[in-house]
């Protein structure tokens, strides 16, 4: 029988009835955290009321730490709710059925790595969009907790890099130059060679860039797979390269785009429920 599967990112929250790889039905709405998250769960099981019945699994996948069932944000700018949230025991009440739970970017990193770009290997994975997270698979196991958080390193000054090149990052840093725009907005001014916005796209991708070659000697993975809304961006993604060309042939890493796209979180959190014989 298949597994609901829910990835609830900081802008998006995606719905699937997974079998396998197959995607047999999914469901796409805004995430509304401003009520809190016990009213968001309770829209989550208001949109899937229907199914009822047609799943025997359920998998959390959220941005922000999930650690021993509680859920906790890292970076209040990107996920506002309080600390320590029981999110294991909530769904537990609401759905009936015990949930296996994990970060969002750390369920696209296993999916990737099950089905996508990075098949059966050592793969470290990046989401680059509204916050910036990360995956790593090692030895052919996922590495939860804290590890792939990469949007929380640090830099000299104390900045996170999360808060430098990510989405909302742009999206802010735009604001400074009187201009309130999204980032396809954003990457339309690009297109149009506005030098504000050339300096915002490629001062995120040049950080990027240097967190790929840092993850190389860090990690040394077969692939950096590369997602998230802003990530699989082609003239993105090609920036990013175009920044890692700098480096020495020893020392560049091997960035390929993700394969599963906004798929890969609940294909990733699907395939870990069944590989944990929940």
């Amino acid at each position: 029988m298949p597994i609901l599967a829910v990835d609830l990112g900081g802008t998006k929250t995606l719905v699937s009835l997974v079998d396998g790889k197959d995607l047999v039905e999914s469901r796409l709405f805004p995430t509304q955290l401003g009520s809190g998250p016990d009213q968001l769960l309770e829209t989550i099981h208001s949109e899937v009321n229907d199914l009822q019945g047609e799943f025997d699994g359920i998998g959390f996948a959220v941005t922000g730490l999930v650690s021993d069932g509680i859920w906790s944000a890292l970076n209040e700018k990107t996920l506002c709710i309080s600390d320590d949230y029981p999110l294991a025991e909530r769904v537990t009440e609401i759905f009936g059925i015990t949930p296996i739970l994990l970060n969002d970017a750390q369920a696209a990193a296993y999916g990737e790595f099950a089905f996508g770009a990075g098949r059966g290997q050592d793969i470290v994975f990046l989401t680059i969009s509204t916050g910036v997270g990360g995956g790593i698979i090692a030895n052919g196991r996922l590495l939860t907790g804290l590890a792939g958080h990469f949007g929380q390193l640090r830099e000299a000054n104390g900045e996170r890099l999360e808060d430098r090149v990510s989405g909302r990052a742009m999206e802010r840093q735009a604001r400074t130059f009187g201009a309130k725009m999204t980032v396809p907005k954003i990457f339309e001014e690009v297109k149009n060679s506005t030098l504000w916005a050339e300096n915002i796209f490629d001062a995120s991708a040049s950080g990027v860039a240097a967190l790929c070659a840092n993850i190389k000697l860090t990690l040394d993975p077969a692939h950096i797979v590369i997602g998230g809304g802003i990530g699989l961006v082609p003239m993105y993604l090609e920036r990013v390269k175009f920044h890692l060309g700098n480096l020495t042939s020893k020392l560049q890493p091997t960035v390929t785009p993700a394969a599963l796209g906004v798929n890969a979180g609940v294909l990733g959190i699907s395939a870990l429920h069944v590989a944990k014989g929940k």
